[in-house]
């Protein structure tokens, strides 16, 4: 039981000081969730994807700590020197959301704000307060860095927020993902799924310059590092992500980390399901497993928070991208058409589409009160209607992978993925 509470400690830490990051910290508790699949809330997380590969479209809150939605009227996310991307918008309701913008500078020094002067506390000082929600929790280090239950109880149940179990869940899959992009331990997928798509960009584009980088869009970018690595092989990389949640996270990974294996966190202590050992179960890991800032990126990486389509439908998007990557992310969508649709509009003629992944179509067997919509098409048809909007299959394979797996897990859902490059046709003039 000391162990659980001491792990359970540790990420709350984490997550807290990542929501003190920020200028003004976020309230998470103003947090207000609307979602229309709440059976999903009693499903055992290792049976279902992760929250990047999201089933609730949800209401997220403000850094102002107001509730409302995602919002702006440039949709244009720019790809320059600046790294200043802009939020586009999506209406739901009639409600609105202002998120702050992810940006960056050429030096390789990112920054959330161009402003901002905060320093979050770290991990160094001997007794940290963090205050939320006017709660004060006191978290005591030992020498050996591990934390200490201090006279508040993390199970006190005044101590506890009312959050909703969707939220919960969200904040654990979070967590896997953390060590899927950023840990040492996620070097395995990373290798399975980003490797290859690495490795396929340098192949078609072996003779581009650090002058006149080409660029590269990562829809569905999740907490970043897919786009990061893209980054730091001669690529103006941007990352969409639509998730308020997984904006939160790679913003502060990318933007507040000092020091490779700055924070600790307890990935699995909520999994306890198919452990081999209680020592599996209660294992640590550290990241990130590098430095973003110190990674090598190139000028004009930066990460654009909305929905894919509403950011992208946008006619300055028109012919802008020299590539397009998409991982794990074509299933994400209500209509997959409209993707491959904007895909090809997006991309120059003769530009590159490399796309891996399952079709686990998110919005499939879903029933609510709206009835979202869902269009599931088999492999076969999805690249039928690829050859429509102009797309010419170069490579094609299947790459067995996880998907934010324990390791050392008993059970292991693996993925047979899509792996493919196509190039939109050139028009004959």
């Amino acid at each position: 039981m000391y162990h659980d509470c001491r792990c359970i400690s540790v990420n709350s830490y984490f997550i807290l000081n990542m929501l003190q990051a920020f200028e003004p910290p976020l309230d998470m508790s103003q947090d207000t969730d609307i979602c229309e699949h709440e059976h999903l809330e009693d499903v055992c997380a290792d049976h279902i994807p992760c929250e990047v590969r999201d089933f609730c479209s949800c209401q997220s809150a403000s850094t102002s700590g107001r509730t409302c939605f995602l919002e702006a009227d440039q949709a244009s996310c720019g790809i320059g020197s600046n790294l200043i991307c802009n939020l586009q918008k999506e209406r739901t309701v009639s409600e609105e959301v202002q998120v702050q913008n992810f940006c960056g500078s050429a030096n390789g020094n990112l920054s959330l704000n161009s402003d901002y002067s905060g320093q979050s506390e770290k991990a160094g000082c001997d007794d940290v307060k963090v205050v939320s929600n006017d709660m004060e929790v006191n978290l005591v280090y030992d020498s050996d860095r591990t934390v200490s239950l201090s006279a508040h109880d993390w199970l006190d149940p005044s101590l506890q927020l009312k959050v909703p179990l969707v939220d919960v869940d969200k904040v654990r899959c979070i967590i896997r993902n953390i060590v899927r992009d950023w840990a040492p331990e996620g070097q395995r997928e990373r290798d399975q799924c980003y490797k290859p798509i690495l490795e396929e960009l340098d192949r078609l584009f072996p003779d581009r310059c650090k002058d006149r980088p080409p660029s590269c869009l990562v829809p569905g970018a999740g907490l970043g590092r897919l786009a990061l690595d893209i980054s730091c092989i001669d690529f103006i990389s941007q990352g969409n992500e639509f998730s308020y949640y997984m904006m939160i996270c790679s913003s502060f990974i990318l933007n507040h980390t000092q020091t490779a294996g700055e924070w600790t966190i307890y990935p699995w202590i909520h999994s306890n399901c198919n452990s081999l050992s209680d020592n599996d179960q209660l294992r640590p890991v550290s990241f990130p497993d590098i430095h973003p800032a110190s990674a090598g990126i190139t000028e004009g990486f930066s990460m654009c928070g909305g929905d894919f389509v509403e950011v992208y439908s946008d006619p300055s998007q028109d012919g802008a991208w020299d590539a397009v990557v998409t991982c794990f992310f074509l299933d994400t969508a209500h209509n997959i058409v409209e993707y491959i649709e904007i895909i090809s509009r997006i991309l120059k003629e003769g530009g590159v589409w490399i796309n891996l992944g399952p079709l686990l179509y998110h919005f499939a067997d879903m029933y609510g009160p709206q009835d979202e919509m869902s269009i599931e098409l088999s492999l076969e048809d999805v690249k039928r209607v690829a050859f429509h909007y102009g797309f010419l299959l170069e490579k094609e394979k299947t790459i067995e992978t996880t998907y934010t797996a324990n390791l050392r897990s008993m059970m292991q859902n693996r993925y047979s993925a899509a792996f493919w490059t196509m190039t939109k046709r050139q028009v004959k003039s």
